[in-house]
């Protein structure tokens, strides 16, 4: 495995992490044993860092991973969410009473002291501009509560207005082959700024693993059914913002990034470590089949110049005139 410095905070993390609402819900079937057992090989290979929120699977990924790294809260960080689990729109959930319920909440469900990386969970922009919830976070931080704050961001212009504000240490981001504004604007500024850059949905929820066809077909209860065209949340978070089918072709046109690098999965995700502003890539997972297949990317062999550029031209040419929703 290898490390990269989480921004300016003293942290290093591994740089294929992973996140962890697969196991938690909303992406079909979930099976317990079956997640502990892929978080247990995930840490077994040299992996530091997990990404959960306290709405996946109404805590359970959190529950999970304080059974997984107990014990080693030392070495295993972990970052969890918050706001979601309320009306995201009202200021009362980003008050200190209501920040402070969810912090302790998640601090108890994870069995820690200390929650590493506390982050915003894609707030409205109005309450990033208001900017309040950012001075609870410094409390909470100066208390020991959390260790660094951070904002999990939809569009690009949210992730800007994030690094006005000081105390800020990372962004997630929504980031792969298929979503490749941030590196325009939004990465230069945050790697500037010593700002880490976690990076989501990097597999564009499957579509750039090349395994679907156009009639594949999703669990009711996966929100690749039933957000596919935003209906629930944010349409970014489901395919990238890409209609599934279209996204199907486009994945199948460059599948010769397969070559030589394992598999299309491997490939998608040696990609976004290409780019040095990457702290970390946190793909989903659900069985250790898919953490040893995501974990290969750190071997693989790394893009040319010219593969690169090709990949570029790709997504303006393609790709970005094709994504719905604000990004």
């Amino acid at each position: 495995m290898k490390y990269r410095q989480l921004g300016q905070t003293d942290l290093k993390v591994s740089e294929v992490s992973f996140g962890t609402w697969a196991i938690g819900g909303a992406w079909g079937k979930t099976n317990d044993a079956q997640a502990l057992e892929s978080l247990q090989y995930a840490i077994d290979a040299g992996v530091n860092f997990f990404d959960t929120a306290d709405v996946y699977g109404d805590g359970h990924s959190e529950e999970l991973l304080a059974k997984a790294t107990k014990g080693q809260e030392d070495k295993i960080h972990i970052a969890t969410k918050f706001c979601r689990a309320g009306d995201i729109h009202d200021p009362a959930t980003y008050s200190e009473e209501s920040v402070r319920s969810y912090c302790e909440a998640s601090l108890k469900r994870l069995e820690r002291d200390q929650i590493d990386l506390f982050q915003i969970h894609c707030p409205p922009i109005e309450i990033l501009k208001d900017g309040a919830v950012f001075q609870v976070l410094d409390k909470l931080k100066a208390e020991g509560k959390i260790r660094y704050y951070g904002v999990s961001v939809e569009t690009v212009e949210e992730g800007l207005l994030c690094l006005e504000y000081p105390g800020v240490s990372t962004l997630q981001v929504i980031f792969n082959l298929f979503r490749q504004k941030p590196l325009e604007e939004l990465f230069p500024k945050a790697h500037e700024q010593g700002v880490g850059i976690l990076t989501r949905v990097p597999l564009a929820s499957g579509l750039l693993t090349g395994k679907f066809k156009k009639n594949s077909s999703f669990e009711e209860d996966d929100h690749r059914h039933f957000n596919r065209n935003g209906e629930a949340f944010n349409v970014g978070e489901t395919f990238a913002g890409i209609e599934f089918e279209k996204g199907v072709e486009l994945s199948n046109e460059i599948d010769w990034i397969a070559r030589d690098r394992e598999s299309m999965t491997t490939a998608a995700l040696k990609w976004i470590l290409e780019h040095k502003e990457v702290s970390c890539v946190i793909p989903g997972f659900k069985n250790s089949d898919q953490v040893k297949q995501n974990l290969k990317a750190v071997e693989v062999p790394d893009f040319t110049k010219e593969e690169m550029e090709k990949l570029n031209a790709f997504y303006e040419q393609e790709v970005h005139q094709l994504i719905r929703g604000a990004y």
